[in-house]
């Protein structure tokens, strides 16, 4: 099986030390990217450790496809103990950071410890500086890029966080080239516990996978040529159907459809779009650089997710307005979805629905934990009491976009998700939104959300872009040329993966109590009984003691 290769380089910040630790093991069972990370983080992380104290640790890595030329690889995985979640989760960012990261010769960073001051830290083929920073406390994610310039790097060679990381905003992200986010989680808040506020990447040592130049071609070529709706209005291109046909969440999930939906679905983003976007090596460009040309405001995006979550929940129906939210999140380094949904949960609490200048000075103050943003800043779960609102939330993580009271198969992803209330742990609303299979019910789906899982978690190793599989360009017979194995090879490794965060979870106390929904799905209970049995798990939602072998550590 083609794997990533080089070594784990382990980032000691309390002591400024560096060390490399050999772990081809690793990379031969688990691939790259989230398989790797989440093994290193299972067997290194305790199970009792302090999201924000020294013991958590921060993974970057990347996958063998990001040792190619080929398009839909221009990926990056962060996994780490959530504190948002309390649980072991991984998030995936694009953009360019995944070609620097591997031309510094390691498949994977650890980040360990804490630092008793603010600190860049500069990864190199030639070995780690430590920068102190005090300079930049407070610094914004633009900030941070203007400082790693003076070095000659650019924002395709950094890693950081703005100050909602600096504060501990549980959903902070971390963040790079400027827009793009390791989003979901909070992993900008660890990031931020450990006092590094930015890690950069460069050098000129990218290992060799020797992956199959033909299927690279192919995939590019496609790429190229698509007229897939998605290169000119990214994934805010379904806004308007899903809104029609399905549920576009609206009023803090009060309404199922918005009557603005059009102001800011696919052809009003489209319409602002002034230039074509893209991520490293890729030639869908679906990416949005979108501009108002009245006022000659800018920003990249924004996609469905934040429609959602800056638009129709808070009844804002100005693509400009959204646009400016989107921005105020990348420049301060939060997740747009966990963000705009907090930012739902208060105007409703305040009866504001639709007052975009509140929502703007709200994100702002959520960044700076100032005034209510102090309490926004714990997210929706930890906030809602204090609100009087209803917790919209699984395993603490806000809803994305996709109804799980209308998709009933994504509803129960949501439930069983070891990241919780997120769409892409196994993106089983694809199916249902094509009509591949009625959304309604839930019978059959327990294995279709297993084996989708499974299928996201390789992929995430790998690593792929999800759009490369949702376009229909990178196949699964793709996957078995690029990766040289089987197809149920690659879905093992997806379950190894999917397990392993299970277990880790189970060793901090979440069982089938946590893999529930804030509203009733019919059958739910059945399905969570048929999705155990089918993992080979206890009825209770644990993983049997001793069935993760190999896989699991001595203790």
């Amino acid at each position: 099986m083609n794997h990533a290769k080089g070594p784990l380089l382990t980032v000691d910040v309390s002591e400024r030390e560096a060390r490399e630790t050999d772990i081809d093991d690793v990379l031969a069972s688990f691939i790259g990217g989230r398989g790797v990370a989440t093994k290193l983080a299972h067997d290194r992380i305790p199970f009792d450790a302090d999201p924000f104290g020294p013991d958590n640790r921060l993974y970057l890595s990347t996958g063998p496809l990001q040792m190619s030329d080929m398009s839909f690889t221009g990926r990056m995985n962060c996994t780490g103990l959530s504190p948002l979640t309390d649980g072991l989760l991984s998030a995936n960012a694009g953009g360019f950071l995944s070609r620097n990261f591997a031309d510094a010769g390691y498949s994977v960073l650890e980040v360990t410890g804490q630092a008793d001051e603010l600190l860049v830290v500069h990864v190199t083929d030639d070995g780690v500086e430590f920068e102190e920073a005090p300079d930049l406390e407070g610094a914004t994610v633009p900030e941070v890029t203007e400082h790693v310039a003076d070095r000659g790097l650019g924002a395709e060679n950094v890693a950081c966080i703005g100050p909602a990381g600096e504060n501990l905003v549980r959903f902070a992200s971390v963040m790079t080239f400027e827009s793009r986010a390791f989003g979901r989680g909070g992993l900008g808040a660890v990031l931020g516990s450990k006092n590094v506020k930015a890690i950069t990447f460069e050098g000129d040592s990218r290992p060799d996978v020797g992956l199959p130049e033909d299927v690279q071609m192919e995939v590019h070529r496609e790429a190229a040529t698509s007229d897939d709706m998605m290169r000119r209005q990214g994934t805010t291109a379904g806004t308007e159907f899903i809104n029609d046909n399905f549920s576009l969440p609206t009023r803090y999930f009060e309404k199922y459809s918005f009557e603005h939906a059009a102001d800011i679905g696919g052809d009003a983003v489209e319409e602002k779009k002034y230039k074509k976007g893209s991520c490293s090596m890729c030639a869908f460009a679906c990416k949005l650089p979108t501009r108002d040309e009245e006022t000659g405001f800018e920003t990249e995006g924004p996609e469905f997710e934040t429609v959602f979550s800056f638009g129709s929940n808070l009844e804002i129906g100005n693509i400009v307005d959204v646009m400016k939210s989107n921005e105020l999140c990348d420049v301060y380094g939060m997740d747009t979805i966990s963000c705009g949904n907090a930012v739902a949960a208060y105007l409703k609490s305040e009866d504001e629905f639709g007052n975009a200048e509140l929502v703007h000075e709200t994100v702002e103050k959520i960044a700076r934990r100032e005034g209510i943003g102090d309490v926004l800043a714990e997210g929706v779960s930890r906030a809602s009491g204090e609100l009087g609102v209803r917790n919209y939330t699984v395993k603490d993580m806000e809803f994305a976009a996709h109804d799980g009271r209308v998709l009933h198969g994504q509803g129960l992803s949501y439930a069983v998700a070891n990241r919780g209330g997120d769409h892409m742990y196994s993106t089983t609303l694809r199916v249902e939104y094509s009509g591949e299979i009625d959304p309604d019910g839930l019978d059959g789906k327990p294995e279709l959300v297993m084996k989708r899982e499974n299928h996201a978690a390789f992929r995430d190793s790998g690593i792929v872009c999800a759009f490369g599989g949702g376009s229909g360009h990178v196949t699964e017979e793709t996957h078995e040329k690029l990766f040289d194995c089987d197809y149920e090879e690659l879905q093992a490794v997806g379950a190894r993966v999917v397990e392993l965060e299970r277990h880790f979870n189970n060793k901090r106390g979440m069982d089938r109590d946590d893999d529930s929904l804030p509203y009733d799905l019919s059958g739910i209970e059945e399905a969570l009984d048929e999705y155990y049995e089918l993992r080979g798990w206890n009825p209770d939602g644990t993983v049997p003691d001793g069935t993760v072998g190999e896989y699991a550590r001595a203790d």
